[in-house]
Order: structure tokens, then sequence, then C-alpha cells
């Protein structure tokens, strides 16, 4: 079986778990495999045979996107790893600008 690392934001659907095992020699089948046994996170990750929107899936530290995709080969000394992307931060940071939540209360506490 293929070790599969759960990032935090799965662990729920995972119970709690940090790593799961999936079988199958391509990630199509390793994903059919553990939407099988972990239904929950299984859907967070893969859905009508692909994978979902902002989720990157990796074989031994390799995207599979650059590789065969959901054909990408792996076996049982594999690691998988599955994160979904994150966004943040603020419009200001995005401009070079300053946001006045980020000063000390002190900066703002003079200004009108």
């Amino acid at each position: 079986m293929t070790v599969v690392r759960v990032p935090p934001v799965l662990r729920g659907e995972a119970g709690g778990e940090r790593e799961v095992q999936a079988s199958g020699s391509t990630v199509r089948e390793l994903l059919e495999n553990l939407t099988a046994k972990l239904p929950a996170l299984g859907s967070r990750v893969y859905d009508a045979g692909a994978i979902q929107p902002f989720v990157n899936v990796y074989v031994d530290g390799e995207d599979v996107r650059t590789r065969d995709g959901l054909d990408t080969a792996v076996s049982d000394t594999s690691t998988v790893i599955l994160l979904p992307a994150m966004a943040g931060g603020s419009v200001a940071s995005l401009i070079g600008g300053r946001s006045r939540a980020a000063e000390p209360p002190s900066a703002t506490a003079s200004r009108p």
C-alpha cells in the first residue's frame, strides 16, 4: 500500500490521521481506492474522475501535473501528498501599500 500524507486542513475527513494508506498502480487508481475507503477525504480531492480544482497532488515530491497526471505511476514505496491550495493576505500587500490594521494602536490612535 502507498502512504498518503494528509495535511491538517483535511485531517478531519481522514479521522484525524496524518497518514493513510491506499492501493493502486496509478494516481487515478489510488484516489479511487482512497475515495472508497474514506469517502469524505476522497471527495475533497477527487471527483468524477478528476482531481478537484485547487488541490495539488505530489508523488515522491513531484507534482503529478508535470508528470502523467492521473496516469502517474505509484508504487508501494511511493509517498503521495495531498495539498489543497491556500490563499490569503490583504489588498494593501498586493499594491505595495500599508494597511492601518497592521499599524500599532498608538499610530492609529492619533489619526482623525
